[in-house]
């Protein structure tokens, strides 16, 4: 099979052999999707060496001891747990302290035709959410995971800073609690796609208007000024939601946390199967996030393309 891996030689299309499942289940991938996630893997993000993504839908080819999956049509959470600890048998794998994630920690990821993920990672699609839909499930439940960690009421006052495809699903996603949600950034044309679901749009530069006046600032900029800008933005004792993963060590002013009494919330991954129904009630358009295509032999070309300045989700078909 062919596969889209970062080595010691960069990023570059491999021919591999098709995984063996070892009591996983085998999924062929039909369609994958390039988050920021895998553009810090190839600047030196958590050292992963290997086949690089983890947005995808695909076909399940084999799955020992679950065979109803078996031609079905499946997303797969991408953290995937030992299976025996408390999170585990909790239902709950993100953190367990044993997991391997898809694509990012010692697991190979989804840009490549076929992949392997326990039987119970998998969740089938509804027939009615199509491929280029289901293909942000991963990172439209990180968007909803927000709402797991911190309350979102329709009073709330919430903002995200960044415009980027993450960014934007955060604020589409608060929006579906909030009446009240402002996104930030540069590019009117981005957040004009937020702007259709309901959700406020300011500029960076005409942000300082709105200073100390959110209940909750989501962080997704991608960049180290988002956390300044949240940290003007977040009212006293005020949540910062941090949602990037950005290679480097930021530098922010401590004392401000502490004298406004302000929460910091670091949110990695959501659930699935909350996605799925957001998807399926079709409550948000995640198609309109789709800025260019793909085949997977085009891979390297197509992650130089996500890395476009204005480029929002970009799709590899296998």
């Amino acid at each position: 099979m062919k596969a889209l891996r970062y080595t010691e030689n960069g990023l570059h299309l491999a021919e591999m052999p098709v995984p063996d499942p070892s009591g996983e289940a085998l999924v062929r991938v039909i369609k994958s999707g390039i988050c920021n996630t895998d553009l810090e893997i190839v600047r030196g993000y958590a050292g992963f060496r290997g086949t690089i993504g983890h947005e995808f839908v695909g076909v399940v080819e084999s799955a020992e001891g679950v065979p109803h999956l078996v031609g079905r049509r499946v997303v797969g959470e991408i953290n995937a747990g030992c299976g025996v600890c408390a999170l585990c048998a909790a239902g709950d794998p993100r953190h367990c302290s044993s997991r391997t994630v898809l694509g990012i920690v010692g697991r190979q990821g989804a840009h490549a035709e076929f992949l392997t993920l326990p039987s119970r990672n998998l969740l089938e699609v509804p027939d009615c959410v199509s491929d280029d839909e289901a293909v942000f499930t991963e990172p439209l439940a990180a968007a909803l995971g927000i709402m797991e960690q911190v309350e979102i009421k329709p009073s709330t006052r919430a903002a995200v800073i960044g415009d980027g495809k993450l960014g934007l699903l955060c604020a589409l996603a608060l929006r579906l609690r909030s009446s009240d949600v402002t996104i930030v950034g540069k590019h009117t044309d981005k957040m004009s796609v937020a702007a259709d679901g309901g959700v406020s749009p300011v500029l960076r530069s005409d942000a300082g208007d709105l200073a100390r006046s959110f209940d909750v600032v989501v962080e997704a900029s991608g960049s180290e000024t988002g956390f300044a800008d949240a940290l003007d933005l977040v009212r006293p004792r005020g949540k910062i939601v941090l949602k990037s993963t950005f290679h480097g060590k930021p530098t922010w002013e401590a004392w401000r946390i502490v004298v406004d009494e302000i929460s910091v919330v670091g949110s990695r991954c959501g659930r699935f199967s909350d996605a799925l129904e957001v998807l399926a009630g079709k409550r948000i358009d995640v198609t309109r996030l789709i800025s260019d295509r793909f085949g997977l032999e085009d891979g390297v070309a197509a992650v130089g393309r996500a890395g476009e300045r204005g480029v929002l989700k970009v799709l590899i078909g296998m």
